[in-house]
């Protein structure tokens, strides 16, 4: 059982937040380039998301000002450290990597904060450190245990060939992945991602996740995965990696996936790629007799861009409880109303409040961040609980509630 953590710590601790609300992102950036002098601890990130803006070194900042201003209530981060723990599980964090986070961590501080790291902060922060890095290798260690034992399950790497690779729209591609080994695969539940361990020419394998859209079947994975302009690794699955490569693949994770459980409404809300966990949940409802209403709602650019638009509408034809709504911003010319599409223009609350039973329904949400942190706090704002507000970041968690 993990110690509690001292009183006297805890008072370090809170003394420290506003050092870190001034420095928590240098201190980060200087974490990860501390840890990433190690070529074999680097290969266990993504490493896209240490660009773009730095969206992770903001978003390890705020999990850790998160957890310095929680210090005295850390229950109510038990949904960040099952984010966290889940991640940690698809990119096959194990615990004897937790030693080189905690020096490099203890050597940013330093760094960032000189004399101000005295070693009482020092002594302080390593044993918040490990009190938390204990939470997680003990939740971390159930999930692989629950993974490897679950039919289907396994833990580690696993080779799966690319059995089918086809052409979504003119930047989303699926790929059908079926065990080498000939076995079955855990049924995932609908929402959840894969990691993969993808080889790209002149690099060490690179990590990525992507959504699984399909429904649980026992027997294969889809991925859809979109073609970004400067995507080492979207670029390499569309251009380079053909039908019969094999990838390896851990088992699927997440803690963002479809309710069993309730007989509340669903609404099925996404914008872009953000569409992929959406058809996993609606292809897992349409196999069943649930009869719950379900609204999927999507926001895509234009026909061409739009993925599986034929694939819903066949999932939701002569289903009166399972309806779809899509809109296009800016139609292109082949694209016909009624047919490609339902609505110009984009989804808004207001529209959502007058065609979705928004008073009762559980929303779940998926696409680019500027796209979740609107409806996230357009639907707090319009009286939608948080417990029925879900959603799933691509790339970094970050920050969205205003």
């Amino acid at each position: 059982m993990t110690k509690p953590l001292s009183e006297a710590t805890k008072a370090i601790v809170r003394a420290t937040v506003p050092a870190l609300a001034a420095h928590g992102t240098s201190i980060t950036g200087a974490m990860y380039k501390r840890l990433f002098q190690d070529a074999e601890v680097r290969d266990l990130f993504n490493q896209s998301n240490q660009g773009e803006g730095g969206r992770q070194t903001a978003a390890l900042a705020n999990a850790i000002l998160a957890y310095a201003r929680n210090i005295d209530n850390l229950g109510v981060l038990g949904g960040a450290v099952e984010r966290i723990a889940q991640k940690h599980v698809g990119l096959q964090i194990q615990p004897e990597h937790y030693p080189y986070v905690a020096s490099a961590l203890l050597g940013a501080i330093t760094e960032v904060l000189g004399d101000a790291a005295t070693e009482e902060v020092l002594a302080a922060w390593g044993e918040a450190y490990w009190f938390l890095a204990h939470i997680l290798m003990g939740r971390e260690k159930v999930i692989y245990d629950n993974l490897e034992s679950a039919d289907g399950g396994w833990t580690g790497w696993r080779q799966f060939r690319i059995e089918t690779k086809r052409r979504e729209s003119e930047v989303i591609t699926s790929f059908i992945l079926r065990p080498v080994d000939g076995g079955p695969v855990l049924r995932h539940q609908p929402g959840q991602y894969l990691t993969f361990r993808i080889p790209v020419a002149g690099l060490s394998p690179q990590r990525r996740n992507y959504s699984i859209s399909s429904a649980p079947n026992g027997e294969t994975y889809r991925i859809s995965v979109k073609r970004e302009p400067h995507g080492l690794i979207s670029n390499t699955l569309h251009d380079e990696i053909p039908e019969g490569a094999i990838l390896e693949v851990a088992p699927p994770t997440g803690d963002f996936f479809l309710a069993e459980e309730s007989d509340r409404p669903i609404v099925l809300l996404s914008g872009g790629v953000g569409l992929t966990p959406m058809v996993s949940m609606l292809e897992a409802i349409a196999e069943t007799d649930r009869e719950v209403p379900v609204h999927y709602v999507h926001g895509a650019l234009d026909g061409r861009t739009h993925a599986m638009g034929h694939h819903v509408r066949s999932l939701t034809a002569e289903k009166p409880h399972l309806k779809t709504a899509i809109f296009y911003q800016s139609p292109h010319e082949d694209d016909e109303k009624g047919l490609h599409y339902d609505h110009d223009g984009y989804i808004t609350v207001d529209w959502l409040a007058e065609n979705t039973p928004i008073e009762d329904a559980d929303f779940y949400l998926c696409g680019p961040t500027p796209f979740l942190a609107a409806f996230v706090n357009g639907l707090s704002e319009a009286g939608v609980p948080d417990d029925r507000i879900h959603y799933e970041f691509f790339g970094p968690a970050g920050t969205l509630k205003s």
